[in-house]
């Protein structure tokens, strides 16, 4: 086991909105007691007191990290996002203070398929309109507008872990399967590849959308590109909320060229459970709604708190950063027994390795291993050495201009 240079027992952990209790027992199994669990996300206020101490933070999606923020935590070092997406946290800016950021990206995959798969059976059913009307008294037992998903055609756009995953159990259940990404990709079983995305959306009964929050997928579908869909199709979005527009859709349902819908995240969410969901389409029975859950599955919570506490871990026990979201990947072998580990974060400028190596050299010391890595304007240098008094070093390391943090692990 190796020594920090700060003990575990001093390291404070917190962990909020409720994250998988395998995050904290997985932390304390590895020494760390300095917990702090919550099951909600405080205002900002009372997050900057929380956080004013604290070495490692996990979230999920409803905690924003901003500049502002992370101004108040001087001595935080990393953050987890147990959850796919990281758009609650300025990433240039916590890369900046020197915080690396991990998240589960490919932990709720199956869940989210499952549930899209199960939106789209439905919907092509009409099971959401005799369903809301059945819980009013009305009696609609017809096979009027219902039909097997079989045979039928689905259109995927962003074929990545989980539109993929999406296309092999839809196949496996008899659908045409066809794809559009902006980067090559490799299908699966028979999908096929579209060369356009309006190709794609005149081709399909059923769209489903499972692209990442960007400029250029930030209103990705409106109008446009609903008019372009067959008469009738079907939409789902499992993506992110701002791909598609919601005043469009909603027009097209009335018109009655989209059939039905099911939507699993908003432009606009309630900050918790206790506030209100607000939203046109709480009036349309073909619209299926639910509460941002694509991945709200118990498998699914294990599998991401098991991801992200491990990546904290490697990167607090041994400075390992590999699938860092924000910053530079470094993956390193464990620290030798009799080794020190110092890890040097710094602006990404001319010079500064070179100083680092001066130190070293007029302190006669010799570096065992070197790990250089840079990203944007942030590099990263782990370096061990073997057995040396490394106080004075910390020290001078800290002094060099650009640096943003200094660690240190020690061998047994």
């Amino acid at each position: 086991m190796n020594k920090l240079s700060l003990s575990k027992e001093k390291i404070k952990v917190v962990l909020l909105e409720g994250v998988h209790p395998l995050a904290e027992e997985s932390f304390r199994k590895d020494g760390y007691n300095n917990i702090h669990y919550l099951k909600d996300s405080p205002e900002p206020a009372a997050l900057k007191e929380l956080l004013a101490d604290a070495h490692i933070l996990g979230i999920r999606s409803r905690t924003l990290i901003n500049e502002d923020i992370l101004n108040a935590c001087d001595k935080l070092m990393a953050i987890g996002t147990f959850c796919i997406g990281t758009n609650q946290i300025d990433l240039d800016r916590a890369c900046n203070h020197g915080i690396p950021v991990f998240n589960a990206p490919f932990s709720n995959t199956r869940s989210v398929a499952e549930l899209v798969l199960a939106e789209i059976i439905f919907l092509m059913r009409g099971i959401p309109q005799k369903n809301a009307a059945a819980h009013r008294g009305q009696w609609i037992k017809s096979a009027n507008s219902s039909f097997e998903i079989r045979g039928k055609k689905l259109g995927i756009v962003g074929f990545g872990h989980i539109g993929s995953q999406l296309s092999v159990i839809a196949e496996s259940l008899g659908m045409k399967v066809f794809f559009y990404d902006i980067e090559n990709k490799l299908p699966m079983g028979n999908a096929r590849n579209t060369a356009s995305l309006n190709e794609l959306l005149a081709k399909v009964d059923v769209l489903s959308l499972h692209v990442p929050s960007t400029t250029e997928t930030k209103n990705m579908i409106g109008k446009v590109q609903m008019d372009l869909m067959k008469p009738g199709s079907l939409l789902i979005n499992a993506a992110r909320g701002d791909v598609v527009v919601i005043e469009d859709l909603i027009a097209q349902l009335d018109s009655g060229h989209i059939k039905g819908a099911a939507l699993d995240v908003f432009p606009e969410e309630p900050s918790s459970n206790a506030d209100p969901f607000i939203s046109k389409l709480i009036e349309y029975d073909q619209v299926i709604i639910t509460p941002h859950i694509g991945g709200s599955t118990q498998e699914a919570q294990v599998n991401i708190a098991n991801e992200v506490t491990h990546k904290l871990l490697k990167y607090s026990n041994n400075g390992s950063t590999s699938s860092a979201v924000n910053f530079p990947q470094v993956s390193i072998p464990e620290l030798q027994d009799g080794q020190s580990r110092i890890m040097h974060i710094h602006k990404n400028k001319p010079g500064v390795l070179e100083k680092i190596n001066h130190i070293f050299s007029s302190l006669g010391m010799n570096i065992a291993a070197l790990h250089l890595q840079t990203s944007g304007e942030i590099g990263y240098v782990i370096m061990d050495v073997n057995g040396e008094d490394i106080d004075d070093l910390k020290v001078q390391l800290k002094g060099v201009d650009g640096t943003v943090r200094v660690r240190i692990l020690h061998g047994r």
